[in-house]
């Protein structure tokens, strides 16, 4: 049997709907300072169901999204916020871990534009300056294609913490990153670079299968943390999008996603979670079946 870590679901949709907020641009990022504790909540709540890491809530603190959203200034009190909420509900004697979410700059899925090494070392360097000493691991998130790549992984280059890579693919074919480049040529930036693990995340479930048997070839733990859209919008796909442009989808509960992530470990994953509308009641049938199967949760 397999040591599995198990991680947790989604942070902002849940943030959005428990704080019943509108979803704004930032996602769930302001409700840190407006309503401190709902993130502890979720965080909490997905410790209790099974979840062995919680991701912070900094995908959107970002120099740039921040200064655009009218809120440039609250970059250090947002990043205190949530390693503040993150820590509050983590108890290391049970094993569990934080992880300092790195996102995209400027925005999610985009490859119309690139962001340069330079800047984007710039961006990052305050995000791990701020964690390096809070945080178990870094992982970089929703990476849509290779220029992404390697920009991000150069970024982290400086961090002390482990660093995690987990990259998004097209809605139809997971052998290709979201920028139409194949996912397979991710492989000589994966040496170079050495992250200690790369996922899948922010896709369709159904594309994971494809996208495991290439990253299973690149030699270090691999997994996935897929997402419960319909797909990835046109209307997402515009500056400072909400995600009033995406669509949950209705057939992806607990036991269907639980089916398909027992299925990817089959595979071979060892690193499994949720990514946006994948909640709690996901995570505790994932970890109920997780356990079921003999492996261990760690």
């Amino acid at each position: 049997m397999t040591d599995i870590t198990l991680l947790d679901g989604s942070i902002g949709q849940e943030a959005v709907k428990r704080s019943g907020d509108r979803a704004t641009p930032l996602w769930s990022t302001s409700v840190m300072l407006e309503k401190p504790g709902v993130i502890e909540g979720i965080h909490r709540d997905y410790f209790d169901v099974g979840a062995t890491i919680a991701t912070t809530n900094t995908y959107a603190v970002l120099p740039d999204r921040l200064t655009t959203a009218g809120m440039g200034d609250k970059l250090e009190a947002l990043l205190e916020q949530a390693l503040v909420e993150a820590e509050a509900a983590s108890d290391p004697s049970k094993g569990n871990r934080i992880a300092g979410s790195l996102g995209p700059i400027r925005a999610s899925y985009r490859t119309d534009f690139q962001i340069s090494f330079e800047d984007t070392a710039a961006a990052y360097h305050q995000l791990i300056t701020a964690m390096d000493h809070r945080v178990d691991l870094f992982i970089i998130e929703t990476v849509a294609s290779l220029h992404q790549t390697e920009a991000t992984l150069r970024a982290t280059l400086v961090a002390k913490k482990p660093v995690w890579i987990a990259v998004t693919v097209d809605d139809s074919d997971g052998t290709i990153l979201r920028s139409g480049e194949p996912l397979a040529d991710l492989k000589p930036l994966i040496d170079t670079y050495d992250p200690q693990a790369v996922l899948i995340n922010c896709s369709r479930p159904e594309t994971v299968e494809a996208a495991l048997e290439i990253t299973l070839s690149f030699g270090r733990p691999c997994g996935a943390y897929a997402n419960g859209f319909t797909r990835i919008s046109e209307g997402f796909l515009v500056d400072s999008p909400t995600v009033d442009a995406l669509e949950q989808r209705k057939d992806l509960g607990p036991t269907e996603y639980a089916d398909l992530a027992m299925g990817w470990i089959a595979q071979g994953a060892t690193i499994v979670g949720g990514c946006c509308e994948v909640g709690p009641d996901h995570i505790k049938e994932l970890a109920s079946r997780i356990r079921a199967a003999g492996h261990t949760i760690q």
